[in-house]
């Protein structure tokens, strides 16, 4: 005789408490990849760090034990976002050109005209407003 074994029936679960799962599972899996990038990061940011000392022996010197580490904490934030954001704008200035157009107006307008000159160079050194690579290339007669 053959026996079929017992099955509880399956819980039903509500929409909302779906939704509230899925909800928990997009957010461990996304903070997983912030995590993991944030490793990246943390050996970039160490890698930069030495490279720009010069030797490991000058390391001890970027603590800067005579200041509030509070305040050296700040500078050290601030300084990591300003590096991040100019890297994002050297590596592909043509794709920010829209976004460092506006930054300059917003210099010359608030008076920073150095700053907006400054920004105003690199824009044409890089993002040639309007100019296809191919209109200055110098051709051969055959």
């Amino acid at each position: 005789m053959t026996e079929n074994p017992t099955t509880e029936p399956m819980p039903v679960v509500s929409a909302k408490e779906e939704a509230a799962f899925h909800r928990m599972q997009v957010d461990a899996v996304s903070t997983g990849r912030a995590m993991s990038s944030a490793e990246y990061l943390a050996g970039i940011l160490a890698a930069a760090q030495l490279d720009t000392a010069g030797t490991p022996r000058k390391l001890p010197a970027d603590m800067w034990p005579d200041l509030d580490p509070v305040v050296v904490q700040e500078i050290w934030d601030r300084a990591c976002v300003v590096a991040w954001r100019a890297a994002q704008f050297a590596g592909s200035a043509w794709l920010h050109r829209d976004r460092l157009e506006a930054v300059q107006g917003e210099l010359a307008k608030a008076g920073f005209h150095a700053m907006a000159g400054s920004v105003g160079r690199s824009r044409r050194l890089v993002a040639r407003d309007g100019v296809h690579p191919a209109d200055g290339e110098v051709t051969r007669e055959r």
